[in-house]
């Protein structure tokens, strides 16, 4: 799993910031980590709609495109949702929903999700607690230069980044396996970490 700081903003960490952060697998937060005041939203063509959700979920998964993963996803994190491809709004309760984005490594999925990023950024997306962006590998082995390089861009407007490899059982139809190799197992554990994290902003 691949995991990079935010290159869309390119103020420092410091040194002390840096000798306080916790010594665990989680990708580092970016910079950006809340919307940007002055970013320019998308056209309306190009941004996710908003849907309101019913009943309670540690993380809701959002796809930034068809095809994105959302639900694989979301059958592997213990009590996440997928919200089909929309941001997730939460009626009444005036809660702050939890949200993963998820994307392939193609260039349309990464295109998709740069533009579900601006939206957010831009603060035309619904509020949510926008926990970062996982891209989800689109064929075995490695990808191409150009992918990987549009990833860490797409990814540095995220608050964190994780890259995900492919899993084979997923294509034969295997849809409940967990995957077991090491970096789905750093990413289900910093999913489970950051959905307990802050209880005051947890669905109910």
């Amino acid at each position: 799993m691949q995991q990079s700081l935010n290159p869309w903003v390119t103020t420092p960490v410091s040194a002390e910031d840096s000798a306080q952060t916790p010594d665990i697998h989680m990708p580092p937060a970016a910079v950006i980590s809340t919307p940007l005041v002055g970013m320019v939203e998308p056209d309306s063509a190009d941004r996710l709609g908003s849907r309101t959700m019913t009943g309670s979920a540690s993380v809701w998964i959002t796809g930034a495109h068809g095809g994105a993963g959302e639900s694989r996803i979301a059958e592997i994190i213990d009590g996440a949702r997928a919200t089909d491809h929309c941001w997730p709004v939460l009626p009444n309760d005036g809660a702050c929903p939890r949200v993963l984005l998820v994307c392939r490594a193609d260039m349309r999925g990464l295109t998709a999700a740069r533009r579900a990023l601006t939206q957010w950024a831009s603060g035309a997306a619904p509020e949510v607690d926008l926990l970062g962006l996982a891209v989800l590998a689109d064929a075995p082995g490695k990808k191409p230069k150009e992918l990987r390089e549009f990833a860490s861009i797409v990814g540095g407007g995220a608050p964190r980044l994780w890259t995900l490899s492919w899993v084979e059982s997923w294509r034969l139809g295997h849809s409940a396996a967990v995957p077991t190799t090491r970096e789905y197992q750093r990413f289900i554990t910093d999913l489970a970490a950051l959905a307990t994290d802050n209880p005051s902003s947890t669905t109910k």
